[in-house]
């Protein structure tokens, strides 16, 4: 009984393009009539950026998540996908 080998890396690639997909749908559902709930969600995170001066090196860091419905059902399909293969 022979078994696959299934690559963390492919499933992390799998959920982050079902994010992306699903984000980029929600977003053009927001313009549609019918369709407006699929946008609906929340984002959390550091809005301004957090900078560091070390006067010879200076970097921000800023991270906001933001997360909607159809991106969490992108990321599902993704999963189930994944799973499929």
């Amino acid at each position: 009984m022979a078994t696959k080998d299934k690559s963390i890396w492919i499933l992390i690639i799998f959920i982050l393009s079902g994010i992306v997909v699903g984000s980029l749908i929600g977003d053009i559902a927001a313009k549609s009539g019918g369709l407006w709930w699929l946008a609906y969600g929340q984002e959390f995170g550091l809005r301004e950026p957090l900078s560091v001066d070390l006067s010879v090196i200076k970097f921000s860091f800023s991270l906001l998540i933001k997360l909607n419905i159809s991106s969490i059902l992108g990321m599902i399909l993704a999963v189930f996908i994944y799973r499929k293969i």
